[in-house]
């Protein structure tokens, strides 16, 4: 494989530049203005800062409200992860069968990813609305009485069933094309050897397919973690009781709503990039040494 040479020497930068501007403007400096007031208190009338320090992150620290939505938080990345992976994984193994009209059935799964959050809150808060709600309609006829805006137990289990969906289609993407890298001889081998399709798929199938796992796990804590705001501004608001106030969007109430707190958000920022970074380093530590690259 010969080595590509550009004509020009600034050809490259030229090239990448746009996308570095993108990041530069959009991620970089915002960052650096979080970090900055982040050891100020502001107020938002008269633009005034003062220098605290520390002061926003122990207040945070040490408060049972964010130590809350932090615990949630948590608890709301672990379970969208877990069942937003198991089960598209389980319907990739599914679709990638070859039979009859599989085709139409695969371009259908990709539909979810391309809602917005916004639209994915309005369309879940339609089927599971208390009142005229088909799906707590169902529920209510078997005796689970499922109100999402008055039970905080009921309001997570609603905000991470809307949030696995909506990853889903994503998730079966890299999936399918996993499965379909796969050698069908190195399969086929081992049906030969008198291995049943169980075996054949959690010892060869799922090692060859972790290393997209691992990507999809990194991505997966990701977007429980940044991009469910939408979702959570269209549906509870962070109720009830504060049930789905998770960190971004406590970071969007105490920034915008109460913008005497900016200096608190943006302490909230830099705690949850840190927050994500730990957990990522983490399970590039744990899963990452098990992914089978071959």
């Amino acid at each position: 494989m010969r080595d590509y040479i550009f004509p020009n020497r600034f050809l490259p930068y030229l090239l990448i530049a746009p996308s570095a501007l993108l990041v530069i403007v959009f991620f970089i400096v915002p960052a650096i203005q979080s970090l900055q007031l982040s050891f100020y208190r502001v107020n938002a009338l008269s633009g005034r800062q003062l220098y605290v320090g520390f002061e926003n992150f122990t207040r945070l620290l040490t408060s049972s409200d964010y130590i809350q939505s932090l615990t949630t938080t948590g608890a709301f990345i672990a379970v969208v992860v877990i069942f937003g992976l198991s089960i598209s994984l389980a319907i990739a193994v599914g679709a990638s069968l070859p039979l009859r009209g599989f085709g139409v059935y695969r371009t259908l799964l990709i539909w979810p990813y391309a809602v917005s959050p916004a639209i994915t809150g309005a369309i879940w808060a339609l089927i599971m609305d208390p009142n005229i709600g088909a799906i707590t309609n169902a529920l209510e006829s078997i005796g689970i009485n499922f109100d999402y805006r008055g039970n905080s137990t009921h309001a997570v289990i609603f905000i991470s069933a809307a949030a696995t969906w909506k990853i889903l289609g994503y998730n079966i993407v890299f999936f399918l094309a996993g499965l379909r890298n796969i050698p069908r001889d190195v399969v086929e081998a081992a049906g030969l050897d008198g291995a049943n399709a169980w075996t054949r798929f959690w010892r060869i199938r799922f090692p060859l397919l972790s290393p997209i796992a691992f990507f999809l796990l990194i991505m997966n804590t990701l977007y429980a973690a940044f991009e469910t705001f939408g979702l959570i501004d269209i549906t509870t608001h962070g109720g009830p009781g504060r049930a789905t106030n998770l960190l971004i969007y406590k970071l969007y109430s105490d920034g915008f709503k109460t913008q005497n707190l900016l200096g608190s958000a943006s302490a909230q920022s830099v705690l949850l990039l840190v927050f994500v970074v730990v957990l990522t380093v983490i399970q590039a530590r744990t899963a990452g040494k098990r992914a089978f690259y071959r």
